[in-house]
């Protein structure tokens, strides 16, 4: 079993908190024992936040002496400065080789304990240039799901946070153990971080014309058909040339690995929700053969496909 920490401070928002409880708390060992042992954490051992408020929470001395993870939410209240006391137990967490992990605008609290100075970070779109700005040595990449540097990681906003705590369980325990717990939570197990933040929430802007928006839904209804880079470039009406540009800037894959990947994705819904035969299943996610679907979605996912159905039921 692994120990883990969550941060609770003032102002934090309750989804960013609840979402590493959810799924740490959830996880299981293949023996069926907890996988992580579990406690929120606070300097102060009442927390308040928008909508309620926390009580009885652990001492800080746990997450700076003993968690081998920390995991820290966001705060409505970002802007403010860690205090001295949570600023010196997450650098001393950090030397003695705790894993630190940031949610959505948690990203500034590490940013604000020089964590992320010098390394790639990502935080929500929304706050990622006043990330930027307020932080200049940390690297910020606003695109992207989330951010593993080793023994720092960084979320973007909301559902991201999902992905990395999956990421996380899958580094710790491997796919099949990932796989259940994404299984309780009612979602796919892999979206790489280096998956793009989804476009259509970023701010309206005279960009919006360029989106490949439109081109990406129509080709997720049209994944067992055989579509070329030549039929996504004809779709959004330019040139083969402009529409790699355009995948790089939005979704930074390549046409061909993008559409590579939503086959896969495809291909996790129909094993964990149907019985359908392998050969059914390449079928209607477009791979030319079994053997190239197993072949595709074992690099991808990091476990057959039968392993992967095993897995959900």
């Amino acid at each position: 079993m692994r120990s883990l920490a969550v941060l609770a401070v003032d102002d934090v928002i309750p989804f960013d908190l609840a979402v590493p409880l959810e799924i740490f708390g959830r996880t299981r060992q293949e023996d069926g024992t907890a996988a992580y042992e579990v406690q929120v954490c606070g300097v102060n051992s009442d927390v308040p936040s928008k909508f309620f408020g926390l009580s009885c929470l652990g001492d800080i001395d746990y997450l700076e002496e003993k968690a081998e993870t920390i995991i820290v939410p966001g705060a409505m209240s970002y802007r403010s400065r860690p205090s001295d006391r949570l600023r010196k137990a997450l650098v001393r967490a950090n030397e003695r080789g705790a894993r630190v992990a940031s949610i959505c605008l948690g990203a500034f609290t590490l940013a604000a304990v020089g964590l992320l100075d010098g390394r790639r970070a990502t935080t929500h779109w929304m706050a990622a240039t006043e990330l930027s700005r307020s932080y200049p040595r940390v690297r910020v990449d606003p695109t992207v799901l989330y951010v593993d540097n080793g023994g720092i990681l960084t979320s973007a906003g909301a559902a991201a946070g999902l992905d990395l705590c999956l990421h996380m369980v899958r580094k710790d325990y491997g796919t099949a153990v990932a796989a259940a717990t994404a299984r309780l939570s009612v979602m796919p197990l892999t979206r790489d971080g280096g998956q793009a933040q989804f476009i259509a929430e970023r701010p309206r802007s005279e960009a919006d014309s360029k989106s490949i928006n439109p081109t990406l839904e129509w080709a997720e209804t049209m994944l067992g058909e055989k579509i070329t880079v030549l039929d996504l470039a004809d779709r959004a009406g330019v040139s083969k040339r402009t529409l790699i540009r355009r995948f790089h800037e939005q979704v930074r894959m390549t046409p061909n690995e993008w559409l590579q990947t939503a086959r896969v994705r495809k291909a996790q819904v129909l094993l964990e929700t149907t019985i359908l035969t392998m050969e059914c299943i390449t079928d209607r996610t477009g791979f030319a053969s079994v053997a190239a679907f197993r072949k595709v979605f074992r690099k991808t996912v990091g476990v057959t496909p039968q392993a992967y159905r095993r897995a959900f039921r």
